[in-house]
């Protein structure tokens, strides 16, 4: 029972850092997609930069996830009624942040999301 034990806890430990690394690509995506949504309603292009980084922060704050390296790129190239707004988040985590293992190691999650802008709403 003891040659067994030791193997099954690392293999259970393993399942649970993967969770956890899905756990936290999820988190990602979804300020990425809160960030594009919020700069979508923007009135400007700056206003939109300036919502989508806003959003993407406070998406990940609430979920409770650490970035070592935050960024957030906003594509307004096409932010106009009819046009689309890109957003990129890219987020470094520790994978000793998202494991009971405590790896030294660190991973950079890439989440991109596209919203359209609206047709038929004013610019003012």
């Amino acid at each position: 029972m003891a040659i067994i034990t030791t193997p099954l806890v690392l293999i259970l430990l393993f399942i649970v850092t993967g969770g956890r690394y899905v756990t936290a690509r999820a988190e990602v995506d979804a300020a990425a997609r809160d960030g594009a949504r919020a700069a979508s309603i923007a009135r400007t292009p700056d206003a939109a930069v300036a919502a989508a980084r806003d959003t993407a922060a406070g998406s990940l704050d609430a979920d409770g996830l650490a970035c070592r390296s935050f960024d957030v790129t906003v594509d307004t190239a096409t932010f106009v009624p009819g046009g689309a707004v890109t957003v990129e988040v890219r987020c470094t985590v520790w994978l000793s942040d998202v494991s009971l293992l405590r790896l030294p190691a660190s991973r950079t999650i890439t989440s991109r999301f596209v919203a359209p802008v609206d047709t038929y709403r004013g610019t003012r």
